[in-house]
């Protein structure tokens, strides 16, 4: 059995760099959507501060929406990234080939892993620049908790990714909508906006099994109360370990289940 290849690993983000980089438009829309999200949440934020809308309470504080908007767009962009350069393989109907290459499982997820974050770069980025540019907000500002903050939500969007690939090989393009919309059905639990008191009682449990939501009210306490709450993020991190090991075990069984039925060889446009 061969052991876990960095060269292959290498070869694969490889692969994608060369596909992102045949087409400027690709990378530009990686970038355009993220910027338009914050001009637009960025403008409005600015409209309630001119308005007299934000004079008391915690949307007084300048940067919570903005903050928020581009964390979110890390969440998003990294399962994006991930989920995308999957479909390339079905896309180029070229899973069949890997799935009959030297190439192991664990090999293609890293590279996978590791192209979310170059998408991911390309994409937020020069929008973070831009938000200190217009609205003097500065996402780096927030020092070592940027990092806490960028790893719990990467290791989520992983896991949401590694789910939405083993669909797609199950289900083939079937399941292709997923790859742009489950994120989304998380976006009003995970309170990205807006904090977890503000949902009715009985959809609180929800927020809190995801870990985004300790993310987002961990944002808030540090810009409004300019604390860093390492038990939301420990709170966070611990989901984090169990939705990534559940969503191996579901790839595992979908991949299993793909191999069964012969879905692989049918995948493609």
């Amino acid at each position: 059995m061969s052991v876990f290849s960095l060269g292959r690993v290498g070869a694969m983000m490889l692969r994608y760099v060369y596909v992102l980089r045949s087409s400027w438009l690709r990378a530009l829309e990686t970038a355009y959507w993220p910027a338009i999200q914050l001009l637009t949440w960025g403008f409005l934020q600015t409209y309630f501060a001119s308005a007299g809308v934000a004079q008391s309470g915690p949307a007084r504080v300048a940067g919570t929406l903005i903050g928020a908007v581009l964390l979110w767009d890390i969440l998003l962009r990294t399962q994006q990234g991930f989920s995308f350069s999957f479909l390339e393989e079905i896309w180029s109907r070229n899973l069949a080939n890997l799935m009959m290459s030297p190439l192991r499982m664990s090999e293609f997820i890293v590279a996978l892993m590791a192209m979310s974050v170059i998408r991911l770069a390309i994409g937020v980025v020069p929008v973070i620049f831009l938000a200190i540019a217009l609205f003097g907000f500065n996402l780096w500002s927030l020092g070592a908790a940027v990092g806490t903050f960028f790893i719990a939500l990467a290791l989520f969007a992983w896991s949401i990714g590694i789910i939405v690939s083993g669909m797609l090989m199950r289900y083939g393009l079937g399941a292709e909508s997923l790859a742009w919309s489950l994120m989304f059905v998380v976006q009003p639990f995970g309170c990205v906006y807006f904090p977890v008191s503000t949902l009715p009682v009985w959809l609180q449990p929800i927020a809190y099994a995801l870990p985004p939501t300790y993310v987002f009210e961990g944002l808030r306490a540090l810009l409004i109360d300019h604390v860093f709450r390492s038990d939301l993020m420990i709170t966070a991190l611990a989901l984090d370990a169990f939705y990534f090991v559940m969503a191996l075990l579901a790839f595992s069984h979908l991949l299993a289940k793909a191999r069964e039925v012969g879905s692989l060889l049918q995948s493609g446009e």
